[in-house]
């Protein structure tokens, strides 16, 4: 399982860095005004829909049920996978029509506060139109990856995301053929869509898995596959709800407050990428054939390696995150149209969402211990409190602290929503929360709390050393603080666990 967390890890991890260099080029020509806000309504909208309908709800239903159909031998799996393809694709294109002729009407209901600035609204319009049909084809990717992971082939669709940050980076560098850079951008999403579905496809094609028309049919496979889809739609649309109120409310923000929001979520995606998403994906299917085969114990032992592995890896973004946030903001994002002033907004915001990163990372290990089981009703109820609190708190918060708010809110769901989770898997006999896994908590808080410490001290003794430098000031305090925050974290992880416990972890 770690050599396939890595190859999912160490794709998912060049996919944030060339997206860094996507969003550096974002942020020097499209800056944090009304073209910049307008784009990230038309990229958050597909988004939220894939979130939905693709990467959160279908990965949830379909890999457990094609694991157990694959188990009945080849021919029942193709089978399977076609008839869930021409459902699928069906359903794509009746939204996408939709979507396009009602494309006005949509962008007036998910981004209000643009009906009466007529130069964001109408830009919106026009690049969603030209964005959203990226939410079929990337449909079509989770398709083919979710039967590609579990016959435990996880490269191509880690390394397809990619492709949407070359590809906006060449659209951007050829900004000047193009109305404006909004366009540019736009059309690079569109583009990148296709990429990834030629990548899937081929590689799916190669391994006899690529999926073709067929008859409907309603057979006892297909309907169990959508008896568990309603409710992982049900749960993955209540986290996309909060989102989408984040957008909303945004929109009668200021303008640059989108913005914000975007640099730091891009930001805080980071780990959740590469550490939670790349090891809920291979953590799922390993799950799911354990429990196929009747080995309970071994998929609990999973999990819980999966939960230090995440760990690990997520204490030092948590404490970098919550000391640092200006540092990095300006290193990564302040220059050309993107001040000074936009970075400290996108600081606070990001500090704001550290608050539940431990959460965001941890959840898709969590609930895989229910969608292995083909239980997709109970992690809903858990998903939908944390949603309720956080877009009464995103109420509550946006007026006096704005897009900090609107953070702030979706952190504290976060924590609610993963709370509830682990409770659930308690009581079912899924999940132990014994001594062993509390003194690791605690051992890992100690080290957080460490790692935060020096951070903090290096940080205030760099601004110092480097004040009189008029470039790369805020680069070279980067770069110090990395250094630093590394050697500090290792040595203190070594203390508290010991080699033994990293050899033993590396080893499982």
């Amino acid at each position: 399982m770690l050599g396939r967390i890595f190859t999912v890890g160490g794709y998912t991890l060049l996919s944030r860095l060339t997206g860094f260099a996507r969003d550096i080029m974002l942020a020097a020509i499209l800056g944090a005004g009304p073209v910049a806000d307008a784009f990230f309504v038309a990229l958050r909208l597909p988004n939220h829909f894939r979130a939905i309908f693709a990467e959160g709800a279908f990965n949830a239903a379909f890999v457990p049920a094609y694991a157990h159909v694959a188990g009945g031998g080849p021919a029942s799996a193709k089978l399977f996978a076609n008839r869930i393809f021409t459902l699928l694709l069906l359903s794509q294109v009746i939204l996408l029509a939709i979507a396009w002729l009602f494309m006005p009407q949509v962008i007036a209901l998910l981004a209000p506060g643009f009906v009466d600035d007529p130069v964001r609204g109408e830009l919106a319009i026009s690049l969603t139109r030209i964005t959203f049909p990226y939410l079929l084809l990337i449909t079509l990717v989770t398709l083919y990856g979710g039967m590609l992971n579990v016959m435990h082939r996880f490269a191509s669709a880690a390394a397809a995301p990619i492709f949407l940050n070359l590809s906006m980076i060449v659209t951007l560098a050829l900004a000047a053929f193009f109305p404006n850079a909004g366009y540019a951008a736009a059309w690079g999403v569109l583009i990148s869509g296709f990429l990834q579905y030629f990548l899937l496809a081929t590689d799916a094609a190669r391994q006899g898995l690529l999926p073709r028309l067929t008859r409907p049919t309603l057979d006892a496979d297909v309907r169990g596959f959508f008896r568990a889809l309603g409710p992982a739609t049900i749960g993955s649309m209540g986290t996309q709800i909060a989102m989408f109120a984040d957008t909303i409310i945004a929109t009668f923000l200021a303008a640059g407050a989108l913005s914000a929001l975007y640099y730091a979520d891009r930001l805080n995606q980071l780990p959740i990428g590469v550490i939670g998403i790349a090891i809920g994906t291979v953590l799922l299917p390993e799950m799911s054939r354990r429990i196929t085969a009747g080995d309970h114990q071994g998929a609990m032992a999973s999990q819980r390696r999966a939960f230090d592995f995440t760990l690990l890896f997520s204490v030092p973004f948590v404490a970098a995150f919550l000391t640092v946030p200006d540092v990095i903001m300006r290193a990564m994002f302040a220059r050309g149209a993107f001040s000074k002033a936009d970075a400290a907004a996108a600081g606070a915001t990001l500090a704001a969402y550290a608050v539940g990163l431990i959460p965001f990372v941890l959840i898709r290990s969590a609930v895989a211990a229910f969608y292995a089981r083909k239980n997709t009703a109970t992690p809903v109820k858990a998903a939908l409190t944390g949603v309720a609190v956080n877009v009464a708190l995103k109420i509550a918060l946006v007026g006096s602290l704005a897009q900090i708010g609107l953070a702030l809110a979706t952190a504290v769901g976060a924590w609610i929503n993963l709370l509830l989770v682990i409770g659930f898997a308690v009581r079912a006999g899924y999940f132990e929360v014994g001594r062993p896994l509390l003194v690791s908590l605690g051992k890992f808080l100690i080290a957080g709390a460490v790692l935060a410490a020096a951070l903090w001290f290096t940080a205030r003794f760099a601004s110092g050393q480097f004040a009189h430098w008029s470039t790369m000031r805020d680069e070279a305090a980067l770069g110090v603080l990395m250094i630093v925050g590394a050697a500090v974290y290792a040595g203190t992880i070594l203390l508290l666990f010991g080699p033994r416990w990293l050899k033993a972890l590396v080893r499982a």
